[in-house]
């Protein structure tokens, strides 16, 4: 049998925003893949309200096409197109869309947005067409899969799908349908994995294919910095999940216990204000806490190494939202920095408790003060989990690997497409 040519292979990537500050392992993860001989044809919900500005991104900027800022006239030429051009196929998207109403209610606000979201798939599909994309690979198993499950049925190719956190334990309709559509459906965890299984979803369609960070980019430091003052710090969006409360409160235990250290907080959000509030509370002050703002992704890893603990104490938010695995803590831990977390969602499948790093249950805020001089303190242990947080995190969590690996799950779909044909 004669090898797929993986030279000739045309993907078509979709995510919420790209590139987004917030979503770096998009952008990443493409343009590894345009490395290894991939052309992808980039496509964004929405433009970014944060977009990443490395001068690396500048291609990729241009070619990135935002679907809800076309024109509502193009996008009903782009069905009427469709109609003429596949009635047949045309109809059965709208009958899979008319069943999927009923699913989800047929008067429910989920309905009015699968119908929303069926529109924009129309002028997706014609994009997907007339540009001769063999693959549809999106990114967030919410609207972003809405709108390519659709947009595949329309155009008449596959599609597939890497599920992450928020769009599984929150926004999580039709999953069952998604999955068993989608020629793949990965996630970043194995806690990912059992959530849809206990969830009653038949997993054989599921793969495990981490988030990973560019070895090339993080290099580990060497040594612990010792000084007067401990410096901790963190790289997040200011929001619930995320457990900056926690850690402020932590902060305040430890000033009380005339520890000197201080907390950087990389990161902008809606929380901001309240945590400002927070901090003045616990009469602290500007010296003690130190809000950065929002981080350009060229300035985390300097940021990062410049640290004696990185720490980020995640936690279940109200809406039950939480993260998966943040990559800024593989980011942290290839830096050679000691990081603290939480034993929550997939954070235990990197973050190995006094061997990759140290966890706390989420919310406690004693717990994380007392992992914090532990780290500092116990230097054997500390610098035994370093080591093992390097090799962790390259084998494991790779970008090239992982990337590598998707890009072989995308030849073999394309390659099995063309066999049937």
């Amino acid at each position: 049998m004669e090898r797929f040519d993986t030279s000739t292979m045309k993907i078509a990537y979709l995510a919420p925003e790209i590139p987004a500050l917030s979503a770096t392992f998009v952008y990443k993860e493409i343009n590894k893949l345009k490395d290894l001989g991939a052309d992808i044809v980039p496509f964004s919900v929405h433009r970014p309200s944060s977009i990443a500005s490395e001068p690396e991104l500048n291609d990729l900027k241009k070619q990135v096409i935002h679907l809800y800022e076309r024109s509502k006239l193009a996008v009903i030429l782009a069905h009427f197109y469709l109609l003429f051009t596949h009635p047949l196929r045309y109809l059965n998207s709208v009958r899979i869309l008319i069943s999927d109403m009923a699913t989800v209610g047929i008067f429910s606000r989920n309905a009015l947005g699968l119908a929303f979201r069926f529109f924009y798939a129309g002028s997706l599909a014609k994009d997907l067409i007339q540009k001769g994309c063999q693959h549809l690979h999106v990114h967030f198993a919410h609207v972003p899969t809405d709108i390519s499950m659709y947009a595949a049925s329309l155009s008449g190719i596959t599609y597939s799908v890497t599920a992450h956190a928020n769009d599984l334990f929150e926004r999580g309709w039709l999953l069952k349908e998604k999955v068993e559509r989608s020629q793949f459906f990965a996630t970043i965890s194995e806690f990912n994995k059992r959530y849809l299984q206990n969830i009653g979803i038949n997993t054989d369609n599921i793969r495990i294919v981490r988030c990973g960070v560019d070895d090339e980019q993080f290099e580990p430091r060497k040594g612990f910095i010792s000084g007067a003052k401990i410096k901790i710090g963190v790289v997040g969006r200011l929001v619930e999940k995320k457990g900056i409360d926690t850690l402020i409160d932590a902060i305040s235990k430890l000033k009380k216990q005339h520890h000197n250290v201080t907390l950087y907080i990389a990161g902008s959000g809606p929380l901001e204000d309240d945590l400002i509030v927070q901090l003045r509370e616990s009469k602290l002050n500007s010296d003690d806490v130190v809000f950065l703002g929002a981080m350009p992704n060229a300035q985390v890893a300097e940021f990062i190494t410049s640290l004696d603990v990185f720490v980020l104490p995640c936690k279940m938010d109200k809406s039950g939202d939480m993260d998966g695995i943040p990559v800024v803590l593989m980011e942290a831990m290839l830096s050679g920095v000691p990081v603290i977390s939480s034993k929550l969602s997939g954070i235990p499948e990197l973050v190995i408790d006094k061997e990759t790093g140290l966890l706390i249950s989420p919310g406690d805020s004693q717990s994380l003060a007392d992992a914090i001089l532990l780290m500092v303190s116990n230097e054997d242990l500390r610098n035994a989990m370093v080591q093992h947080a390097i090799a962790k995190v390259k084998n494991d969590f790779s970008l090239s690997g992982n990337t590598n690996r998707l890009h072989d799950m995308f030849s073999d779909v394309i390659a099995n497409n063309s066999t049937l044909k």
